[in-house]
This record gives structure tokens, C-alpha cells and sequence, in this order.
């Protein structure tokens, strides 16, 4: 298992660690704009074409190691999972949220046809039920 830096969570800058009601608060023209699906620097971080260009070509290149019909498990963020999802799929960034978010512990699945990558799965999986009979 490898760590790419390239996979981290979307930079927020001066919204880091902020709720959703601070950020509301402190930078309401930002935060409507980002809202409407502008592209903004929320808090001067990264745009979510700055974290496809840095997350896709990490996977790419993991993609180009695989054995013929093997499997690549990326983890990170649900916010760097859709953006390298949308481009991928060669969308235009501002439709990239139509994704919407990625759950806990939930995961997309893409595949490569002959026309390119596909969504086969998106936020799909749940978290395990208890087994009747395993109660403590």
C-alpha cells in the first residue's frame, strides 16, 4: 500500500476546521458563490480543478502498473474522489458536483471500455448489520 500526497482532502484554506455556520458567517460572498458551483477558492485553497490535477495522474500511473484485469482500491476524500470521478469521465468541472457526496465508508467503481472510463458504482455499500444471535 502506498501514501500519495496527490489523494489528500481538498486545501479549504482560512475555512479549515470551521463550521458550516462560521464559514456561512465570516465569508458569506465566497460561500454563496461556491453554492451556485462557481469556482472559488474557498478560504484561498484549491479549486476542484487543482485536486483532479493532482489526484488523476496518481491514479493513471497506479492504472498503468496493474496486471491485465487487475483491480486498484484508491482511497481518500469523497471532495478529491469526485473530482478525479468527473474527470475521468472527461466532464466539464462544473458538473462534477451532480456526484454528490461520498458517504463513510462507501465507494464508486469505474471501469475502462473502449470509449474511455464509465461509472459503474457510485456511493454505493453500507456499513455491516449485525448478525441476528451476535447481540452482547
Amino acid at each position: 500500500m502506498d501514501h500519495h500526497e496527490g489523494l489528500r482532502e481538498t486545501y479549504a484554506g482560512e475555512w479549515q476546521g470551521l463550521t458550516n455556520a462560521e464559514i456561512r458567517a465570516r465569508y458569506p460572498e465566497q460561500y454563496e458563490a461556491w453554492a451556485k458551483g462557481e469556482p472559488v477558492r474557498r478560504g484561498g485553497g484549491e479549486l476542484a480543478t487543482e485536486v483532479a490535477d493532482r489526484s488523476v495522474p496518481v491514479v493513471l500511473a497506479a492504472v498503468e502498473k496493474l496486471p491485465v484485469d487487475g483491480t486498484l482500491v484508491v482511497v481518500s476524500h469523497g471532495g478529491t474522489i469526485r473530482t478525479m470521478i468527473g474527470r475521468l469521465l472527461g466532464m466539464e468541472a462544473d458538473l462534477w458536483e451532480r456526484f454528490g457526496g461520498l458517504s463513510n465508508c462507501c465507494w464508486s467503481v469505474l471501469g475502462q471500455g473502449t470509449r474511455g472510463w464509465r461509472l459503474l458504482e457510485h456511493n454505493a455499500g453500507t456499513l455491516p448489520q449485525p448478525v441476528i444471535g451476535d447481540e452482547t
